[in-house]
């Protein structure tokens, strides 16, 4: 899917729409702005949709933008608005489920023509607030690693590499938009907000006030009932993501990164520190004049050939176990069944305190037998009060108690029917995973990945991922988690 086609999709939409509204309701005013409204309308509707399967993913997109503009004003002279980014990221999910909420009860408004004058200036703030934010994504591109946003003078050529958020989750894991694609669709989308704010007299209205406004409270209520089905109680049923249901993760992992090794270098792009000036030069020639570009005064950046395939996530598939060790192969290539315990963050709170311990002083001796061999040994002739920094753990009952009631006894049957089960937590440290596990009672090894990795593969914390052979054979939410002879019956061959 592309853009291009949801634009096709949502224009075809859009024209049958105002159709009815001509022909059949008899309700147009003017065809140009009932055109605008159910082309706003749809677009809005299937956009929402498109996230409300997923709402954890946009509030993770949420969590990587409030970070960022964390980052950008602390470096600022209004640096002091800095910290409350990091509030507004820890009610990301919520601020996900309203705004998805919004967006489609906004997109049945327009198609309705639910009061007219309000819902043209929610449509153009929305789609303002949105074209901000695109543009600040695909601006930061120009924005070198060491500078910040508002730097200007240290503007450079565009990088997509500078980018801390590479798409802005318009459509969420269905559609992935480059930064400044998405900018472009939301500059047009100002052209229905202004023919709204300035022609909503025109606007249609289908049916009675009533129906219209129950309609769109029973769309909010229905809505927001549903993103909770796709992340409190349960996972998605619609799963955009690589890491979905009979994904074959070890051998797509494999055709991505023997794709990422036939890239090549084609060309340089040469920018001179002082002047600005870009230089284009084809590998070849690099090679034979890049001694006239000193490194002190040009910077290089490479432009390589596009891999066959894609990359995905699946590339960056990784884990390791305590000791920093990678184990991904040993994972993706066993041979038969596994269960993998997905927790992207180990929830609980943590106090460092210093204590005092004693550490013996050792002495070492040598010490002749009857037959004269030597013999080095250790003496402890004495201790020290040596200070200490020690992490204590409160781990949240409400994430302790899946563990201990519901995964536990589910991992420990997969045991003994054979399976292979561990769990792998989003880079907690060695110390924080066995407090946890000590407190939970797990036996089970844990292993650590990235957290974001790990929220990518399933939308529960903890979640349960089924496995054989490398590949994904069901995912369960830990609310959702079926006893294990059910799963054995079902899914085990």
């Amino acid at each position: 899917m592309t853009l291009t086609k949801v634009f096709v999709m949502v224009t075809i939409a859009a024209v049958l729409l105002t159709l009815l509204v001509k022909f059949v309701f008899k309700k147009d005013k003017n065809l140009v702005v009932s055109f605008a409204q159910n082309f706003a309308g749809a677009f809005f509707l299937f956009s929402g949709w498109v996230k409300a399967v997923d709402p954890l993913g946009t509030a993770y997109k949420m969590e990587n933008y409030f970070a960022e503009f964390e980052y950008v004003f602390s470096e600022t002279w209004i640096s002091f608005i800095a910290p409350i980014f990091p509030f507004f990221s820890s009610f990301s999910t919520a601020f996900s489920v309203t705004m998805i909420v919004f967006e489609i009860v906004l997109g049945l408004m327009l198609i309705l023509g639910n009061r007219p004058k309000l819902t043209a200036w929610l449509f153009m703030g929305l789609v303002a607030f949105f074209t901000v934010l695109t543009g600040f994504t695909y601006l930061t591109g120009y924005v070198p690693n060491d500078a910040n946003f508002f730097e200007f003078g240290k503007w450079g050529a565009y990088d997509a590499n500078n980018m801390k958020v590479t798409d802005c989750g318009c459509f969420g894991d269905f559609l992935k938009l480059e930064p400044f694609t998405s900018f472009k669709k939301d500059l047009f989308l100002l052209i229905p907000a202004f023919i709204f704010v300035f022609g909503h007299n025109k606007m249609h209205q289908l049916f009675t006030n009533n129906i219209r406004f129950g309609a769109a409270a029973a769309t909010l209520a229905g809505i927001t009932l549903y993103c909770f089905t796709n992340f409190y109680w349960d996972i998605p049923k619609n799963d955009f993501r690589p890491f979905k249901v009979d994904a074959d993760v070890a051998k797509i992992k494999a055709i991505e990164e023997e794709a990422a090794g036939n890239v090549k270098v084609i060309a340089y792009d040469l920018v001179n520190k002082s002047t600005g000036e870009v230089v284009n030069l084809p590998y070849d020639q690099f090679l034979k004049k890049y001694k006239d570009y000193p490194k002190a005064e040009w910077e290089y950046s490479q432009i390589k050939s596009e891999p066959t395939i894609e990359e995905t996530k699946i590339s960056h598939f990784a884990v390791e176990d305590l000791e920093g060790n990678d184990v991904t192969e040993e994972l993706l290539n066993y041979e038969g069944y596994s269960v993998m315990v997905v927790c992207y963050k180990l929830k609980g709170d943590s106090e460092g305190k210093t204590v005092v311990k004693k550490e013996n002083i050792i002495e070492m001796d040598t010490i002749f037998d009857e037959d004269g061999v030597q013999t080095v040994v250790q003496k402890i002739v004495g201790t020290n009060d040596v200070e200490v920094r020690e992490e204590t753990y409160d781990w949240d009952k409400s994430y302790q108690v899946p563990f201990t009631k519901v995964v536990n006894p589910f991992m420990e049957a997969a045991e003994k029917a054979g399976l292979k089960v561990y769990a792998v937590a989003g880079a907690a440290g060695a110390a924080k995973v066995e407090d946890f596990r000590h407190a939970t009672q797990t036996a089970y090894p844990f292993y650590e990945a990235d957290d974001i990795l790990l929220k990518t593969i399933v939308r529960s914390n903890p979640g349960i991922v089924l496995w054989k052979d490398g590949k994904i054979i069901q995912k369960w939410h830990h609310k959702k988690l079926p006893a294990f002879n059910e799963v054995q019956t079902q899914y085990i061959k």
